[in-house]
């Protein structure tokens, strides 16, 4: 919608938007590290990422447009995914609250290892499509302003720390005795996280679907 309204570049109104993207990017994610609702902290989650997808649509190059695009379409499927994750715990346990979710692992280990999947994917790991638009967003915002790679490399570690955070707090540690005998996962979650991470592996073979479009 911004992105007609930039062309060509009027510095005016391309700096004040620049710098709130990058700023949103910090504050988002250190709200993160706060967050004790598991919900609220894969959306905020979701806020970080868009202020990198913005700061690319912003510059308006062709490696920004691709990085922009392809870093929509991996965040939107991963998360989605921790969403579904997100409410296959609340669905048993009744509660959104780390503290009171921890230990999970024992009683699914199976959905455990989705939920790892997933926050490595949010963390952008190689090789990974997220990875993918993220070096490509960061190159192009290194390329216009060198020192916006403190920003966004300051981003990327907070997103490995409160991804690492998310899967530890709900995952690791002493499941509460309430939650013991809890009713076990159905093929129809596994089936939609499937969905969810085959599309993601799928393009890291063949990422020229995405970048192809702007190159």
């Amino acid at each position: 919608r911004i992105s007609s309204m930039l062309n060509p570049h009027p510095p005016n109104l391309m700096f004040p938007i620049m710098v709130l993207a990058l700023w949103g990017i910090l504050m988002t994610s250190s709200i993160c590290l706060r967050q004790t609702d598991l919900k609220a902290l894969i959306a905020y989650s979701s806020v970080s990422h868009m202020g990198l997808v913005t700061a690319a649509i912003i510059v308006q190059t062709p490696w920004g447009l691709t990085g922009a695009m392809t870093l929509m379409i991996a965040h939107g499927l991963t998360s989605s995914a921790l969403f579904a994750l997100a409410n296959t715990n609340y669905e048993r346990t009744h509660t959104r609250t780390l503290l009171l979710v921890r230990g999970l692992q024992l009683a699914f280990p199976l959905m455990s290892t989705w939920w790892l999947l997933t926050n490595l994917t949010n963390m952008a790991m190689p090789p990974t499509i997220n990875l993918l638009g993220e070096l490509f967003i960061i190159s192009t915002l290194f390329n216009w302003s060198t020192p916006t790679i403190i920003i966004t490399g300051i981003g990327t570690l907070i997103t490995a720390t409160y991804s690492l955070y998310m899967f530890l707090m709900t995952q690791r540690g002493s499941i509460s005795t309430q939650f013991r005998l809890l009713p076990p996962t159905h093929t129809r979650e596994h089936l939609t996280l499937t969905l969810h991470l085959l599309p993601l592996g799928l393009l890291i073979m063949k990422p020229a679907l995405i970048s192809g479009l702007f190159t």
